[in-house]
């Protein structure tokens, strides 16, 4: 069936049997193609004068709708404050909840069958299953793969299908039970945008995409797929999970690569006014007035009150890429900028925050911190004035070396006391106890390193090398480095405790070898080196080592997934008490 049939049929279907004029309106067809269309239906026996037959309701049934997939997995990171607290596709939007809004709208359409692919704070959706009878799959790996993976989790789903977002606001219902086609939904712009613009033929169909553009037709809300574009893309995303070619893809990302071996896939186009997205709080500010005064935000409030500011003033939020423990967003209040850090789940057992404040206030009185601004002690958030202009070290260049060793000799050399300590040792045995609570470990040589560290940390502890006032986590994104600045940020880990820890977490994250990590060590000791501290210092890289490595092991029984990190940290365990234990 061509397309003009299917409209001019489908439309009959739903509206009745309709005049060619109204007929040509509704589908957008001029009158003398709707007139020989009808005539051409009629001959076929799918229409008489009563309207539409059963034999066109049978001519109609391969383009019936399945079922819909809506994506509901992410975390929408640039939605930050918001989406820390309430997944994007739970926020009430003009009185009504974004997610339940379209599952109505899809079930008013006739598709009841309505699968949802849940993984950042997902319990949070399971309420939706009982009132309005959807399915729901979980993505276990939502914060390592994009939404290619969310797809191919849902391939047993994908047929006649629409895929949809959670975080989609349609002004009108978009979704019909019969769809012609596959197509991407798109909005016409003229100005310069980061979208996914779309070029087509001259009959509408796709021919490639780019990402961000001038004008044109971006992407811009619902897709359809039809059975034999989903049985395509499936066998795509299903070759794909072998190599992990689309791991941290888009599923544009993929029709942008294979558009010309794809089924065709039209673009619809929708007026403006009838689909959004909103990628900002500030955008949404923009759509919901609701959303710019006293929001139900405690992160809002927090910022706020401690600024002394209206939330209104609060605006363009940034995120900072989630940190092994941190999620961070900047934003700007009266023209200065600052940073946000919200503590990670599951930290709240091993670190004290109480502590950390007072960390935070002993490294700004020295200078050592001075972005540091408040800290709430029981919820463990913080505010930072934002520096312009930063980097972080780089661990093969000594001049940076020279310049982290220097902050790090201060802060020693200060004498400042604090009443709780970072023990290491004692508190990798701390951990490890909390982890065979909820399971075992089952790492083959990990009762071989601990034996080394043991040997090791009785050969150091009463060598003569005294407590400091330490950080403890000295790896590479906790410094700050302008031109005339070197900063030293997060303090959660800090605590009365050998030096050597200090210079350990450094060596350990770069993974130098045991000579660069020697050389590393004489320039902070300078003239009062000697071969006992070598080993002392070379001995907490094994020592801070192990204790980074069980607690990634603990981060990972929580449910956080460390990747590479829980590899190196074990590693640098292995390798260095291997060396020092002969």
């Amino acid at each position: 069936m061509r397309r003009n049939e299917f409209e001019v049929l489908y439309c009959i279907k739903k509206n009745g049997n309709l005049s060619v004029r109204d007929l040509s309106e509704r589908c957008k067809i001029s009158v003398g193609t709707v007139s020989s269309v009808k005539n051409k239906l009629t001959e076929c026996g799918y229409l008489d004068e009563a309207g539409i037959t059963a034999a066109g309701v049978s001519a109609l049934a391969p383009y019936k709708v399945d079922n819909a997939v809506i994506m509901a997995a992410g975390m929408s990171s640039r939605f930050v404050p918001l989406s820390l607290e309430i997944p994007k596709g739970l926020l009430t939007v003009k009185g009504e909840i974004l997610i339940e809004r379209q599952i109505e709208q899809l079930k008013a359409a006739g598709i009841n069958d309505i699968l949802l692919v849940l993984g950042y704070k997902k319990e949070q959706f399971f309420y939706l299953e009982k009132k309005y009878g959807v399915k729901i799959l979980i993505n276990p790996q939502y914060n390592l793969k994009n939404n290619t993976y969310t797809l191919y989790l849902a391939k047993e789903h994908l047929k006649n299908t629409y895929i949809c977002s959670s975080d989609d606001y349609f002004e009108e219902n978009v979704f019909d039970d019969y769809v012609y086609g596959s197509y991407y939904s798109s909005v016409h712009v003229t100005e310069k945008t980061n979208e996914w613009y779309m070029t087509k033929n001259t009959g509408g169909y796709i021919m490639s995409v780019k990402k961000s553009g001038t004008k044109g037709d971006v992407m811009l809300g619902h897709v359809y797929w039809n059975r034999e574009f989903s049985d395509a893309m499936t066998k795509i995303l299903t070759d794909a999970q072998e190599t992990g070619e689309y791991d941290d893809s888009l599923w544009e990302q993929v029709l942008m690569d294979k558009v010309k071996s794809l089924p065709p896939m039209f673009v619809k186009t929708y007026s403006s006014d009838v689909i959004f997205e909103f990628d900002s709080l500030d955008e949404l500010r923009r759509f919901d007035d609701r959303y710019v005064k006293n929001l139900p935000s405690r992160i809002l409030s927090n910022i706020a009150k401690t600024l002394n500011c209206d939330q209104s003033e609060v605006i363009d939020f940034k995120p900072i890429k989630e940190g092994l423990t941190n999620t961070s967003f900047v934003f700007e209040v009266r023209g200065k900028k600052y940073i946000y850090r919200h503590p990670g789940e599951g930290t709240e057992t091993i670190i004290s925050r109480r502590h950390e404040k007072r960390s935070l206030e002993l490294a700004k009185s020295i200078n050592v911190d001075p972005t540091y601004i408040y800290m709430d002690e029981e919820e463990g958030w913080k505010i930072s004035s934002f520096v312009e202009g930063i980097r972080t070290p780089e661990y093969d260049d000594f001049n940076d070396s020279k310049r982290v060793l220097q902050v790090l000799r201060n802060l020693h050399e200060k004498e400042l006391h604090v009443d709780w300590k970072f023990l290491p040792y004692e508190d990798a045995l701390d951990i490890e106890r909390q982890i065979l609570e909820k399971t075992q470990i089952t790492i083959p040589d990990y009762y071989e390193i601990k034996e080394r560290v043991t040997a090791l940390y009785k050969k150091v502890k009463n060598d003569g090398v005294t407590m400091r006032f330490c950080h403890c986590d000295t790896y590479k994104p906790n410094w700050m480095i302008t031109n005339s600045q070197t900063i030293l940020i997060d303090w959660e880990y800090s605590g009365e405790a050998d030096p050597g820890c200090d210079l350990a977490a450094y060596i350990m994250d770069a993974m130098y070898s045991v000579d660069d990590a020697k050389k590393f060590i004489a320039e902070y000791l300078g003239d009062g080196v000697t071969d006992e501290l070598i080993f002392h210092y070379l001995a907490y890289v094994a020592i801070v080592s192990y204790y980074w490595f069980v607690w990634a092991i603990y981060r990972e029984a929580c449910g956080a997934v460390l990747g590479d990190s829980l590899h190196n940290w074990y590693v640098m365990a292995r390798d260095y008490s291997e060396f020092l234990i002969k």
